[in-house]
């Protein structure tokens, strides 16, 4: 059977699922739910399967073990965070400071619709909270490869290194402004700010962040420069 593209053109629809795909479907939704809502170290494979209406062996099957059905979901909680925007802020054909300023945007724009209630979210704040095994995962997977272009721009800017110490500083302030609008919604929203980010204000909060941030890079480099001078003279 097909499908129409947006351009008019036909392309054939997905194949059905098989009544195994489904299975593994439910295991990993019911998994999400129940880690969500208890962690890791208190959901068992039972209640799992309970909720996901199959038998205990499907885990196995599937995924070997509680571990392998946790490290399943957290994946899938990676591909709910919608990065594929911020990693093409990072390619674009544009100054190190331009970059920055929309790697910024994309990031808050793809948390812009994010249910802070939805599964994917509570996992990595169980995560953040009591870190299992597959954090490694999380931070290999996700964290690290952007993180490492982050440092590299922010090096850009500062006139240092991406490993040096400043510049990771510096990351993680770039990193801590755009979470906070993730993780303190319910905070800043009884502070008299609303917690749901429309267009508008994203747009004035990733302007305000990269005005911010890069008031200081401008800076320090300055200061940078002058310390050398000062160290030659």
């Amino acid at each position: 059977m097909l499908d129409r593209t947006e351009a008019g053109k036909r392309r054939p629809k997905p194949a059905p699922l098989t009544p195994s795909e489904r299975t593994r479907r439910r295991l990993i939704d019911a998994a999400g739910e129940m880690f969500a809502e208890l962690g890791f170290h208190h959901t068992t494979v039972r209640q799992v399967c309970n909720r996901a209406g199959a038998n205990v062996a499907a885990v196995n099957y599937h995924f070997g073990d509680k571990a392998g059905l946790y490290a399943e979901v957290v994946r899938q909680s990676i591909q709910a965070a919608r990065l594929d925007a911020v990693r093409a802020a990072f390619e674009q054909d544009a100054s190190p400071e331009e970059i920055l300023r929309a790697v910024i945007k994309a990031r808050l724009e793809s948390l812009r619709g994010l249910d802070l209630g939805d599964w994917h979210f509570r996992i990595f704040a169980h995560e953040l909270a009591k870190p299992t095994p597959a954090m490694s995962l999380v931070v290999n997977e996700a964290i690290r490869p952007l993180y490492v272009r982050l440092c590299k721009v922010i090096s850009s800017i500062l006139g240092a290194q991406p490993e040096d110490t400043m510049t990771r500083l510096c990351a993680h302030s770039v990193i801590g402004q755009i979470l906070f609008y993730a993780f303190a919604r319910p905070v800043i929203s009884q502070l008299g700010w609303t917690k749901d980010l429309t267009p508008a204000q994203v747009d004035l909060i990733s302007n305000h962040i990269a005005d911010f941030s890069l008031a200081y890079l401008r800076s320090a480099r300055l200061e940078r420069r002058r310390s050398k001078t000062r160290r030659r003279g």
